[in-house]
């Protein structure tokens, strides 16, 4: 099996996303350390300093993750994930010794351009890469479930450090985890960069590489080109994806006190089962796909079927019961690797090389996660909180229906491209 060979560039993709995982989140979870470090006094102020320094984490994402696609193509995978990994150090080294908000600020910038401009550009190809290409769907969603978990364990491991007066190595932590990811980046081969040196003569007599290779023999079983729209909602479905994801994520807690009437523990115990949801959501799907060998387009489908019907009991049933086995629902169906699967329908759906495809598909993402929180905070100045947060779900259930009518509009263009039924199960490799 391929992934014999490159099992190692595979535990540098995991072994990085683990790390990412705290590092979305370490500001948030160390909050009053770091503006106590930066010399707030005021806890308001502080706070908002904070903010500010995520906020500049998704300006180095957004920027960066189309370019390094780009450029990912042109120099292969190992220079860009030990660059990441690189700029990953300077940002912890960063916060752990810097007293300076600007230099926070800073590091917080670089960590989006790692996270982003070099690993997302880089590592989501190699993961597809490593593997033979039934089982590229199920490699991805591997990704969201190492970020899953360390987004459990880590919050854990900073309360117990604070409280033990021991802060700091909450920052230790994913800073060890930097250097060992470089590491193994340096060492392991991956695939990519392995066939940019392979060459290949076509039928034409031409010499190309490997990498070109399989990606022109992608388009010679295609029966039709992909029109434009195909092209369109494989890289659209990354907006609405990652819009529905982002809102369920950031403000289920706030529509459970709002608009369920529940308390703050009651409100918080929402996102707790939407996150196992998800957790549960990866376990399945790697199942389906790579021992069922479901088509990631089948996947996609049903995830937005069943996301949009359980917004749709979110928003309509007062019932608090039935909106916890909703919102668990939600977590399965929309937070549950649709977001990675759905890379793995643009790359079968519009194939070309996947560096460039990726910066793509996230750019859309990343325009998700900022457009959302800029509207919700018109509305709430608007309407109130309570009218902001009913109207934002239902924007979610609107998008979860667009994107049910994207998916079964591509199943039937699949038939046309491929000659076969995305939703007709393959057992077989």
């Amino acid at each position: 099996m391929r992934a014999k060979k490159y099992i190692l560039s595979m535990a540098v993709v995991y072994m990085a996303y683990f790390t990412h995982g705290i590092q979305a989140i370490i500001l948030s979870q160390n909050k009053l350390n770091f503006f106590t470090q930066w010399g707030y006094t005021d806890e308001i102020a502080g706070a908002a300093a904070v903010s500010l320094a995520i906020t500049a984490t998704g300006f180095g994402k957004f920027l960066t993750v189309w370019l390094g696609g780009e450029i990912s193509d042109k120099i292969g995978r190992k220079k860009m994930a030990v660059a990441g990994g690189v700029l990953y150090i300077i940002c912890f080294a960063g916060l752990l010794f810097s007293h300076s908000f600007t230099v926070a600020c800073i590091c917080a910038f670089l960590a989006g351009v790692a996270t982003s401009g070099f690993w997302d550009a880089s590592l989501y190809p190699a993961v597809q890469e490593a593997v033979k290409p039934a089982y590229a769907g199920s490699a991805l969603i591997g990704i969201k479930a190492f970020v899953s978990v360390s987004g459990i364990i880590y919050p854990l491991l900073a309360v117990h450090f604070s409280a033990s007066g021991n802060w700091k190595i909450n920052v230790w932590i994913p800073l060890i985890f930097s250097v060992i990811c470089v590491i193994l980046a340096v060492i392991a081969p991956f695939a990519y960069d392995d066939d940019m040196k392979e060459k290949v003569k076509g039928q034409d007599g031409n010499t190309r590489t490997a990498a070109q290779a399989e990606i022109e023999a992608i388009k010679a079983g295609m029966l039709v080109k992909p029109n434009g729209l195909v092209n369109f909602i494989t890289m659209f479905y990354g907006f609405l994806c990652m819009f529905i994801m982002y809102g369920a994520q950031q403000y289920t807690k706030a529509f459970g006190m709002t608009n369920c009437g529940l308390t703050e523990l009651q409100a918080a115990g929402m996102t707790s089962i939407y996150t196992v949801g998800s957790i549960v959501a990866v376990v399945f799907w790697a199942i389906m796909m790579g021992k069922l060998r479901w088509n990631p387009l089948k996947v996609v489908l049903i995830d937005s079927v069943f996301t949009a019907i359980a917004l749709a009991i979110v928003l309509l049933v007062k019932n608090v019961t039935v909106i916890y086995v909703a919102i668990a629902l939600l977590g399965f169906f929309a937070a549950g690797g649709a977001l990675q699967t759905g890379l793995g329908v643009r790359q079968k759906m519009c194939p070309g090389p996947k560096g460039r495809n990726t910066g793509i598909y996230y750019t859309w993402m990343g325009l998700a996660s900022c457009f959302l929180p800029y509207i919700v905070s018109a509305m709430t100045k608007s309407i109130g909180e309570t009218d902001a947060i009913y109207t934002m779900m239902g924007l979610l259930l609107a998008a979860a229906v667009v994107a049910v009518l994207m998916m079964a509009y591509l199943a039937v263009q699949y038939k046309k491209i491929f000659g076969e039924s995305a939703l007709a199960e393959k057992r077989n490799a």
